[in-house]
C-alpha cells in the first residue's frame, strides 16, 4: 500500500494533468460539461485544415453543460508530446459563456502561446503523432487579465476559480516529409 502511495505522489509532482489549477472549485468535481467538435472526434486525427500543413486556424468547438454561475470561459490547448516538455499552441482567457467558439475566431483575450505568438498556433509535431488537449474552463468570474500572459499564468489566476472544466483530445502526425 506504501508503494502505491509514493507512486501516486511522485505521479501527482511530474504529471502536469493534476496541476492545481484544474482542480474544480467546490466540494463536487464538476463533470458536466462536455468538449466536443464538428472537426473530429475525442481521440481521432485533426484534419490538416486546422494545422501548419494546412490554414492553421482553430477548429470549431461545441460547449455543453455550461454550470450555473460561469461568469467567463477560458481555453487552453497543448501538446505534451513535444520534445522540450509540454507546447501551448493556444491560451485564450475571459471568453463569454457561450455554447461554442466559431472555426477562425478570436472568442477572448489572447495569451502568449509557446510560438511567442498571441494566436492559434496549429500541431505541427516535428516527428511521430502527437495529442493535442483542448481543455476549456468554466470559472465563476473574468480574470481581468492582459493579452500576452502565458499558460502558466493564466493557470495561476484560474486557481479557485474554476467551476467546472471538460477536454478534447486530437491527434495530428505530420503527412508531408
Amino acid at each position: 500500500m506504501k508503494w502505491l502511495i509514493a507512486i501516486l505522489l511522485a505521479a501527482a509532482v511530474v504529471n502536469p494533468y493534476f496541476a492545481a489549477a484544474d482542480e474544480v472549485k467546490g466540494e463536487e468535481k464538476g463533470g458536466t460539461m462536455k468538449l466536443s467538435s464538428p472537426a473530429f472526434e475525442n481521440n481521432k486525427s485533426i484534419p490538416m485544415k486546422f494545422t501548419c500543413e494546412g490554414e492553421d486556424i482553430n477548429p470549431a468547438l461545441i460547449i455543453e453543460g455550461l454550470p450555473a454561475g460561469t461568469r467567463s470561459l477560458a481555453l487552453i490547448v497543448d501538446d505534451p508530446d513535444a520534445p522540450v516538455g509540454t507546447w501551448a499552441h493556444w491560451v485564450v482567457f475571459d471568453i463569454s459563456p457561450v455554447a461554442s467558439i466559431e472555426e477562425d475566431s478570436i472568442p477572448g483575450k489572447q495569451g502568449m502561446n509557446n510560438f511567442r505568438r498571441k494566436d492559434y498556433g496549429g500541431p505541427c509535431p516535428p516527428s511521430g503523432t502527437h495529442r493535442y488537449f483542448f481543455k476549456i474552463y468554466a470559472l465563476d468570474s473574468e480574470l481581468g487579465l492582459s493579452e500576452g500572459i502565458d499558460k502558466k499564468g493564466l493557470e495561476e489566476a484560474m486557481q479557485g476559480h474554476i467551476l467546472d472544466k471538460a477536454q478534447l483530445i486530437g491527434l495530428y502526425k505530420k503527412q508531408s516529409r
